[in-house]
């Protein structure tokens, strides 16, 4: 797996993660939305270089101009529910390109163990196209793999990449186990540790009651 971590980069994304972690900023839901958004839209453009293009040419009301374009089929999956900000930011700057979801969940057996559930998919085929995996917190991984084997049913894709806002040591660790070789994962920033329960620490909190509020 290839990692390309911008948590050392200097750059604006440092200004939409500081807020998305500001425990008083982020009560803002709108602006935290908008902020993963943003996110979205940065390691899309960074994702964009790895693309294969081509020439074509392209008529302007002047002359014309040829053109590098990109050609890649490409297909997202976002991780409901916390995952369609990141899946919007992501469509803003592919907006060719189909769109796929999934329900995976953690379901608590105790206060420290839980197992993945997956419960709900819809996707194109995924045969020989490029496939974008968009969830915006990697904490045990878990969820991520449990997702990887569930819609590889829909077809095997030519290439995967995964896009995370923040992620845990221990969870990029696990991907890297699970995943192809190919395989590119585009994280904002990287933290050290998981509480006893599998949040990421220190993180940010939940991501999806961040986004929409607290489930029943």
């Amino acid at each position: 797996m290839t990692i390309h971590n911008f948590s050392d980069d200097l750059s604006i994304l440092n200004k939409f993660i500081s807020e998305i972690r500001d425990a008083t900023i982020q009560k803002d839901m709108m602006r935290f939305r908008r902020n993963i958004e943003r996110i979205g839209e940065i390691l899309s453009y960074e994702l964009s270089k790895t693309l294969n293009y081509n020439k074509k040419d392209v008529t302007t009301p002047l002359g014309t101009k040829t053109m590098n374009l990109p050609t890649n089929e490409i297909v997202l999956c976002s991780i409901l529910r916390a995952g369609l900000p990141l899946h919007h930011g992501i469509l803003n700057y592919l907006d060719g390109t189909e769109s796929a979801f999934i329900s995976a969940y953690r379901k608590h057996i105790d206060a420290t163990n839980f197992e993945i559930k997956v419960e709900y998919f819809a996707s194109p085929t995924l045969e020989n196209k490029t496939l974008i995996l968009a969830d915006p917190m990697l904490a045990t991984g878990q969820s991520l793999v449990a997702t990887y084997e569930a819609i590889l049913k829909n077809g095997t894709p030519k290439e995967t990449h995964i896009v995370a806002v923040i992620g845990a040591q221990e969870g990029v660790d696990f991907i890297q186990d699970h995943f192809p070789e190919n395989t590119h994962l585009w994280i904002s920033t990287i933290d050290d540790t998981l509480n006893d329960k599998g949040y990421i620490v220190p993180g940010l909190g939940d991501a999806g009651d961040l986004c929409f509020g607290p489930k029943l």
